[in-house]
């Protein structure tokens, strides 16, 4: 694979920038890779297991001289980290992310970059409940899809270039525009981390009446909960935070779903829950026809990081 962009900076050096480390490294996409991270100790580990070819001390050192600077911080930071970058980017470079949320990110960041710098946001649907510097790996893209989200006026060439360097780390892309990408996402993704961590806490309250026994017996369902609300708390606290009128929709119609399941077992409709059950069954078969999951008993899930 040819060089796609001399340097890439990575701010941000959780599960996704060090996946894209990995993944670039593989592809043979950049010649230099950058990464900042706030924390200190973020930084010393990815300096120990040579994440990156240099992780510097601040977000406007990694992105000096960058032909790609992806923001890889919660949605809520973004604005912050781009303001602070500004000054430091080169005419012609591309800035893109990697966040859940694309009308609030593209509100904080855009007004901060200077004329002539591109901004492709970008959304790859991809993760485990893991985070850090230590818990990427190289494949966590492929056959995943990465969702471009380019703006009225978008350099059509700027965003070929980094559809092209999705595509090299593993995914397949789409374009999307951002206010029907935060509403796909609120059905996908966000809402049900919402119900996870919900069932988990009602889990956690029962817990206390019931000793151990929630913990050791759990089954299938309520490991798969759990294994959703381990991801990491201040992502998903700013991405409710920052897509909130999708959500709320979306848990609207979950819960008058939720009322009319709670009445037919109420009343005993076998009927309606039988036709409801096997409709949604078929949801879970499109997915892994789709490529996106398996019919493993684990889904697919059991690579250890």
């Amino acid at each position: 694979m040819s060089v796609i962009y001399e340097r890439v900076a990575l701010i941000g050096l959780g599960l996704i920038a060090s996946s894209m480390a990995h993944a670039i490294r593989r592809a043979g996409v950049a010649d230099e890779i950058t990464g900042y991270a706030r924390s200190a100790e973020t930084r010393d580990v990815a300096r120990d297991i040579g994440l990156c070819d240099r992780v510097c001390n601040s977000a406007a050192e990694a992105a000096q001289g960058a032909d790609l600077v992806v923001l890889c911080v919660p949605v809520g930071a973004m604005g912050g980290v781009a303001a602070e970058i500004a000054p430091a980017l080169k005419p012609g470079a591309t800035v893109s992310d990697v966040g859940s949320v694309k009308r609030a990110v593209i509100e904080a960041v855009a007004p901060h970059l200077p004329e002539g710098v591109h901004f492709v946001p970008a959304h790859p649907l991809a993760g485990t409940e893991h985070s850090g510097p230590r818990s990427g790996f190289a494949e966590l893209f492929d056959n995943r899809w990465c969702l471009i989200v380019p703006q009225t006026g978008s350099d059509r060439a700027a965003v070929t270039r980094l559809e092209s360097f999705w595509q090299a780390l593993g995914s397949h892309t789409d374009e999307m525009e951002a206010d029907h990408h935060d509403l796909v996402l609120a059905v996908t993704s966000h809402a049900p981390h919402l119900i996870a961590y919900t069932m988990v806490g009602v889990a956690d309250d029962l817990r206390r009446v019931t000793d151990t026994e929630v913990i050791k017996y759990s089954a299938a369902g309520f490991r798969d909960f759990t294994r959703i609300a381990a991801s990491d708390p201040t992502m998903w606290r700013d991405v409710f935070l920052n897509n909130k009128e999708a959500t709320l929709e979306i848990l609207g119609r979950f819960t008058e779903e939720l009322f009319a399941l709670q009445r037919a077992i109420r009343i005993g409709d076998g009927d309606h829950l039988h036709a409801y059950f096997t409709r949604t069954r078929a949801i879970r078969r499109g997915i892994v026809e789709a490529g996106q999951d398996t019919d493993a008993p684990d889904f697919g899930r059991g690579r250890k990081t």
